[in-house]
């Protein structure tokens, strides 16, 4: 789908008479990051996602328009909108992880006439401190560099070593993952990270109490950071509940797809 200079990928499944969830991928996730969800959920509802720009097959048409301003946040969550309005989806469900969550985040509190309900999967409100922005703007810009000029498995190997992907990295699947990761191009996942950064982002913090579209955090209970995060998150918006999930790290639809189905469905159909 063609957006302004950009040419979206994205995938549909279910009837597109049910009712919508749109699906936002972590940073060098792609659409197909919630697979195993939408095929189950896709019984029930019609399941959108799509490669935000930066990753997967969405890509500029032609790269001499390819400016990094496309890739903050708020641009980001312009060209959603414009994909949903291209789509005729008027309302949906929204699901986004890390990443794709602080983006969803964004979203409901900037355009929460097109959200119902919204799942927040290991997300933040953002750094709500100038310092703390500064400092993890100049480290994502280190490990940008490090994306388009160093080897790409590398990268990977050490970005999947931080404490907060312990959990995952015992887990199965977790090489054929790291091989879906290697489908992206490193040089545009630069541009993702150094624009769509949480050092760059504007906090959100400040305006959860106003919120009033629900909200379900989910966190995993070996993810002490962003359990603590998803604390504090809950305790300043009233239309938000939090689950922690057992026995999981910050990937939580991958490490137990089931539970997260389940608290999906849940959430959605009350």
């Amino acid at each position: 789908m063609q957006i302004e200079n950009y040419c979206f990928s994205y995938c549909a499944e279910g009837d597109a008479n049910h009712p919508t969830i749109l699906f936002l991928h972590g940073f060098m996730g792609n659409r197909f990051e919630f697979k195993q969800a939408i095929a189950i959920l896709s019984k029930q509802f019609y399941c959108v996602a799509i490669d935000l720009l930066g990753h997967g097959q969405t890509s500029a048409i032609d790269q001499r328009t390819d400016q990094d301003d496309s890739y903050t946040i708020q641009s980001s969550a312009n060209f959603v909108i414009k994909f949903l309005d291209l789509l005729r989806i008027d309302c949906c469900f929204l699901v986004g992880y890390s990443m794709g969550g602080r983006l969803a985040l964004y979203l409901t509190i900037h355009f929460p006439q097109y959200f119902l309900r919204v799942v927040l999967e290991s997300a933040s409100a953002g750094l709500s401190s100038v310092d703390a922005r500064f400092d993890r703007l100049v480290k994502d810009r280190q490990l940008a560099a490090k994306l388009e000029t160093g080897d790409f498995r590398l990268f990977l190997d050490n970005w999947y070593q931080q404490p907060i992907f312990a959990n995952l990295r015992s887990h199965p699947h977790f090489s054929q993952m790291l091989e879906q990761r290697l489908n992206n191009s490193p040089a545009q996942l630069a541009k993702s990270l150094r624009n769509l950064s949480t050092g760059k982002q504007p906090s959100l913090w400040e305006k959860l109490s106003r919120n009033e579209i629900p909200l379900l955090l989910i966190s995993g209970e070996l993810d002490s950071k962003f359990v603590q995060i998803n604390r504090q998150m809950q305790q300043l918006c009233r239309n938000s509940q939090l689950e922690v999930i057992p026995s999981c790290g910050h990937n939580i639809h991958f490490e137990n797809p089931n539970l997260f189905i389940e608290k999906i469905k849940t959430f959605f159909l009350l």
